[in-house]
Parts: structure tokens; sequence; C-alpha cells
């Protein structure tokens, strides 16, 4: 790609970027978040943890077991007259019971938790961030102009949320929530601040002393229990560190959450997730058979697979995760790491689809992010390659407005599973109805994404209990009973800090008109959902009942 080529994308590459408003970015940042996640080793920074006001800092220590969930208003509960519970609990005077009128808190939620009532005293500033009356939640804003520029450059801007549309959103969500969810007589109060990182500089990698420095500024100015904006690994391991709740790390593993409780979580999959399912399902349905649907000479041959993903670190580490799920079965696959830079991408996609040609690559399996196979389909149509395209449910590349945009002779060719619900119109999300619920006004393009992440924060507060600390917030997270809708089916546990719980399978037809879109291209749902381990040996119900 030359210098020119830099600044807009052409065709396809710039309708998926334009396609990401609806789906992508609290702040505009988000529009380039699975491009730009890490792809050399963080700056190395000692810092201090801030001791002031923890809560539970001494008690919860990185990578020590899982505490045992309970429920509010049950016997041992965080903040009940029960005895059990973390050595921070303490005794409050109030009462926590199940409601009369309803069993969920807010009816027709499929994610809601259960119903609960309160009377009495809270306990008052049982953490920091915590009074009587609020729970103080940060949001961080970037001084990010060349990443303001670049988007609006690629993608028209039509779709790109200015940051005063993103908090006028996000404060009316924070109504709805309060107006919704029992927090025990306090209100979340969301309180922005001007930070000295960059999301970009983060996202490579780099930033982590400003970084540092915003955390610092988290815990000891602005005094926050939890941020909501913390969409960096950078940033949220530095929040972690100041035992602030940290929510949005993109596709980190099960370890790197497991290090950090209970302080970091996420409404992205963790990617030892992914990668063991994804692991399994091909044990089950796809390896030591014939590459039925794939196309040209490569149909019906023995499937060889090929595993590509991002050469950073933690996304290796899952590729680690899915090849030992392989080789326990005695099967295998072969690896290809790629660069995530955008610059880039194209010349990479034309030598990686040269090396599957030349070693008979018939399944590609593409723990990707959502732009490489743009030009990856490309460059294997003009080679004359159609193996099997195997989704892997990452980085929004199991969604209809993205896969609309990979070359559809290639495309035709993808099946796999996804954690995600169904395909709903744009505006028809949980997220779009909670905020026109409270608010006239339209809501910001990410609506849907800001509402997950205050959801997620939501819950645990109200599955806490009075007694609001991060310990108590991890344990009632544990306590949740689940949902299943829209965003898949949720459910949090020991070592599981971001919702997963299970996945569908799915194939492309390209002639199918999207719901999202009302556009030609969408995947197909077949089967039911399964549970990791689950799903039984046979060939995936795929490419059927075409329309």
């Amino acid at each position: 790609m030359s210098g020119a080529d830099r600044g807009r994308l052409p065709g396809a590459e710039g309708r998926l970027l334009r396609g990401y408003g609806p789906l992508l970015a609290m702040t505009v940042a988000f529009a380039l978040m699975v491009t730009l996640v890490p792809t050399v080793a963080r700056e190395q920074t000692v810092i201090h943890d801030a001791g002031a006001n923890t809560g539970n800092a001494s008690t919860i220590a990185p990578g020590t077991g899982a505490v045992a969930p309970v429920v509010p208003g049950t016997s041992g509960a965080a903040g009940t007259a029960g005895t059990t519970g973390s050595s921070t609990t303490r005794r409050v005077g109030g009462h926590t019971s199940g409601c009369t009128d309803r069993r969920q808190q807010v009816p027709g939620d499929p994610y809601s938790p259960p119903c609960v009532l309160f009377t009495g005293d809270n306990g008052g500033a049982t953490s920091r961030g915590v009074s009587k009356d609020s729970v103080t939640i940060s949001f961080r804003v970037t001084a990010d102009p060349d990443l303001s520029s670049t988007i609006a450059k690629i993608t028209g801007s039509d779709l790109i949320d200015s940051t005063e549309d993103v908090i006028r959103t996000a404060q009316g969500l924070v109504d709805y929530f309060n107006s919704r969810f029992q927090f025990y007589g306090r209100k979340i109060k969301l309180v922005g601040y001007q930070g000295h990182g960059a999301v970009t500089r983060e996202f490579l990698g780099a930033g982590q002393e400003q970084a540092n420095a915003d955390a610092i500024k988290v815990a000891s100015e602005v005094g926050a229990f939890a941020d909501i904006s913390a969409i960096t690994e950078p940033y949220s391991d530095a929040l972690a560190r100041q035992h602030v709740l940290a929510l949005g790390a993109p596709y980190m593993s099960r370890k790197w959450f497991v290090d950090r409780r209970p302080y970091a979580w996420s409404d992205f999959t963790d990617c030892s997730i992914l990668a063991e399912s994804n692991g399994d399902w091909v044990n089950k349905r796809v390896a030591r058979k014939p590459a039925k649907y794939a196309g040209g000479d490569l149909q019906n041959k023995p499937r060889k697979i090929a595993l590509l993903a991002p050469d950073n670190p933690e996304y290796q580490q899952c590729v680690h995760d899915a090849l030992t799920v392989l080789h326990a079965a005695g099967n295998d696959a072969t690896t290809i790491t790629y660069s995530l830079d955008l610059a880039s991408l194209s010349n990479q996609a034309a030598s990686i689809v040269a090396k599957l040609k030349s070693e008979g690559i018939t399944s590609v399996a593409c723990g990707c992010d959502p732009i490489l196979p743009v030009f990856l389909t490309a460059k294997a149509h003009e080679q004359n390659y159609y193996p099997e395209w195997l989704v892997q449910g990452t980085a929004f590349t199991d969604t209809d407005v993205v896969g609309q945009l990979y070359d559809q002779s290639e495309w035709s060719h993808a099946f796999g599973i996804s954690s995600l619900g169904e395909q709903l119109p744009e505006r028809a999300g949980l997220g779009y109805n909670a905020y026109k619920s409270v608010h006239s006004d339209e809501p910001s393009h990410s609506v849907e994404l800001i509402y997950y992440q205050l959801f997620m924060m939501s819950l645990g507060i109200q599955l806490a209990g009075p007694t609001l600390n991060p310990s108590n917030f991890e344990r009632g997270m544990f306590s949740y009973p689940g949902g299943s809708g829209e965003a898949g089916t949720w459910g949090f546990g020991p070592g599981h800090y971001t919702p997963t719980q299970d996945y569908k399978e799915i194939w492309w037809d390209p002639n199918r008109t999207s719901p999202f879109n009302n556009k030609q291209g969408a995947y197909v749902t077949g089967g039911p959902r399964h549970r990791l381990g689950q799903i039984s040996s046979g060939d995936p119900p795929v490419f059927t009942n075409k329309q």
C-alpha cells in the first residue's frame, strides 16, 4: 500500500470501516480497536499500588484460587447478616430479600438478575469510590487527534460518534440503570476526565507510562470505584494495579484476567475460551474428513488445516491453547502469524495466500481481525484458491456487516462457530431500547457497546449486595444465574471474567438478506447452541436450507 493510499482506503476496505460505526466504539477508538491491538511487547514500567481505601486489596492476590459464589440476601452473602464472606465484609443494618411482584429485576430483559428488595443501611463508604449515595465510575477521554482524523478519512465520518455523543449516550444509559437496577440506595455517578494517554499508542503496545499516570489519577484524584473505558491492555492493566475495576480489555487470555482478579473484566470473550471452543469443534466436526465445502481442486481432498492469528504474545498464548486441544485428540494444524499493521495487510495477505496454496491447505481457521480477510479473500480469488474458511468468532468476523465485505466467491465457503446471538436490525437492540425508554433523542451509533459495558457494571453492583467492594463484586458476578439473548449466552464463574458461555454453528449464505442492514449476505445458524466440550462428533449442520 502506497503512502497516498494510507490516508483513505478505497473499495471494500473503506466500506468495512464505515460499517464499524454501529458495531464498535465507546469512543472513536473502537473503530480501529480490533486492528490496532498490541503488536509489540509493552513498555515495562514498575508502578506502586495505591494503598488508600482499596477495600479488599490486601485479601485478594493475583493468581489465587477462586472464591465461592454467593447470592445477595442469602445466608453468607456479602452485606447481609450472614457470617461467611471475604475478610473485609462487614455487617450493615439493611435487609435484602426477593421481590414479591416479579422474579426479574428488569422484566423482559433476558439478562436481568433476580429481583432484589432492600431496606435500611447500605454501610456507606464500603470501598474507594463508594459512598452512601453514589458509586463513582470514571470514563477516560484521550487526546487522539491522529486517530480521529484517520478514522474520519477512512470512513467518511458518517457513522463515527463524537466524544460528546458518546458521553451523552453513556449518561443516558446511566439514567436507565439507576432507575431499573437495585443499587441499595446508591446511584452510579459517571465522571469523565481528560487522560494523558493515547489509545492508538496503547493499542500498539506503547504508552504504558501515560496509561499508568491516568490510572493513578483515576485512583487518587477521581477516586473511582471502576472505569468503563479500559479498552486497551495497558490502561486496563494499570487500573488493576491501582485496585480500580477495569472493564473492556479485548480478547485477553484467561490467565491474564485471573492474574488481575478481581479487577479486570470485559464483555469481549477471552481468547482462551475462543481457542478451546474452536479446537474442540475442529476435533469433533472437521478434522480427518474430506474438505467437502472447499471449491475448485481442493474440494473433497483430505483436510489440511492452517491456524492464522496475529503475532502478538497474548494471542499466541491462545493459539497454543488451541493446539493443545487439537493435539490431545491426535490432530494438528499449520500455524501462520501476521502483524496487525493496517498499512501492510495487503502485502501480508498475498504472502499468506501463496504459503497456504503451496502447502496444500484446504481449510483456513482465521482467528484474525476483521480487515485481514478483506485482503486475504481478494488475493485468494486472484490465485484461484478456494479453501474452506473456518470462522472462529473473533473480532466481529462473525457479523453480517463484516462478512458482506469479503470476496463472496471465497466467503461462500465459510462456516464455523460464533458466540453471538441472533442478528437484529441496527436500531432494535437492548441498548437502543433502554436509551429510548428514558430519553427521546437518538443515542450514538455505539449505544449497544456502551450499554453492555454499563450492564456488566450494573450487574456486579447489584449482585455484590449493599457492601460494595471489588471482592464482593467478584463474588456477586460468580453468583449470576446467567441469561441468553442477542449477545449470546452469558455467565461468569471462577476463571471466567468475560460472559461467553456457549456458541452456535454458522455458515455464510451470500444470497440471504441480512436483517441488520437489509443487504445481501448473511450468516445462517445451523442447529442448537453448544457449551464447551458438549458438541457431538459428526458433520456440522451447515450449507442447508438455503433461501
